[in-house]
């Protein structure tokens, strides 16, 4: 039988139901384990963290809105992700992790082995927690690193974290996606990111709504994507102060973009390659989020792997990937 996936959200879960969860992770028959916003024991949640070690098939693993509260939660998540060898996807949007969080969480997430996509969102980080994401994003030529990174909502990160970031995602050989939403970037470091952008043979999925951006960033990411060749396809750049008119001119060059690409490779004869139709895809950018649509990283990313929540009630679902 394939895996399945359990969905809970914003419940306080029994004794019951964290045996069930547990049992299925030892298993391996869960894929997919949702429990957001859901309130457990510290006994409880070091159960979970244990099944979630000894599980080969867990590939998700959604803890947002504050299941990870506190320090000696992040020490057992740290534990169960150092044994585990399988997730692929984590979500910690919403948890008070701050940078000792992520210091003590640092060494199992850039050492973990199937890891691609991490979202931190909303989890009160500043300028050293910056600085270990970016050992995630290592330059070409060196180990695999993540392919989707969510910082949306982090304030706390000064200029000089944001110019560390832009670096290193300059010179990623892997990260697809960037969401830095609801952060106050403003021109001067959305200048930054537009070099980042220019430099990056992988970004495809850039969004920057409601990070307090003008014309002037808009400018200068449509002289980019006018007069440079950029792996960008989607530029997020909604609820800030730019007009439509030029939010409309670089979707229409982004869309231009795509669309001579794939004509060219027609052309030629040859199928479409893993980079330009990838086998993985994005989990937090939606067509909601692609319209522009004002909502968070983390509300976007619910809905589109947890979009039938709301019919979850203490239910485990046994819906297969």
């Amino acid at each position: 039988m394939l895996p399945g996936s359990i969905q809970i959200t914003g419940e306080a879960l029994s004794g019951a139901e964290i045996k069930d969860i547990c049992d299925s992770l030892k298993e391996n028959s869960v894929r997919l384990l949702s429990v957001r916003g859901c309130q457990l024991s510290d006994r409880d949640f070091g159960r979970v963290c244990r099944g979630v070690a000894e599980s080969h098939s867990l590939a998700q693993l959604n803890l947002n809105l504050g299941v990870v509260s506190t320090i000696g939660r992040t020490k057992q998540l740290a534990d169960a992700l150092k044994a585990n060898r399988s997730v692929q996807t984590l979500f910690l949007h919403g948890s008070p992790l701050l940078d000792a969080g992520l210091v003590t969480l640092n060494a199992a997430l850039s050492t973990h082995p199937s890891l691609v996509s991490l979202d931190l969102g909303d989890c009160m980080l500043g300028d050293e927690a910056v600085r270990l994401i970016c050992g995630m994003l290592p330059p070409d030529g060196a180990k695999s690193g993540l392919k989707e990174l969510t910082l949306s909502a982090n304030p706390a990160i000064s200029s000089q974290g944001w110019a560390r970031l832009a670096i290193a995602v300059a010179h990623s050989s892997q990260l697809r996606v960037l969401n830095l939403d609801y952060n106050p970037l403003g021109d001067h470091i959305a200048g930054m990111l537009a070099v980042a952008v220019a430099s990056s043979r992988t970004l495809e999925v850039l969004d920057l709504e409601g990070t307090g951006l003008t014309n002037q960033s808009a400018q200068v990411f449509l002289d980019m994507v006018e007069n440079y060749p950029t792996s960008l396809r989607v530029l997020v750049l909604a609820e800030n102060d730019i007009s439509p008119e030029l939010q409309q001119q670089i979707s229409d060059l982004l869309s231009e973009g795509e669309e001579e690409e794939d004509k060219d490779g027609e052309a030629r004869g040859r199928s479409v390659t893993p980079k330009e139709k990838p086998a993985w895809v994005p989990h937090s950018i939606t067509g909601s989020k692609r319209l522009g649509q004002k909502g968070s990283t983390e509300i976007d990313i619910t809905h589109a792997l947890f979009r039938r929540d709301h019919f979850y009630s203490r239910n485990r679902n046994t819906n297969f990937l």
